[in-house]
């Protein structure tokens, strides 16, 4: 695709994608101050499966505690 065709919003967006891709701890404190987009988008396959487990086994607990 060509930069002439791109609207501003999918400038905007390639640009962010590829500052994510450029520093992704940066962009993954940024996620804990920002929002959930930002810090999953900022994750790997890896990382969101783990974000995802970390969620279920803090909920069991909740549910076993409290």
């Amino acid at each position: 695709m060509n930069n002439h065709d791109e609207t501003p919003e999918e400038k905007r967006e390639r640009l962010r994608q590829e500052e994510l891709k450029k520093n992704p701890i940066g962009t993954l404190k940024d996620g804990f101050n920002g929002n959930l987009a930002d810090l999953v988008g900022s994750l790997g396959w890896k990382g969101k499966g783990i974000l995802i487990v970390v969620l279920i086994v803090g909920y069991v607990f909740y549910e076993l505690f409290f």
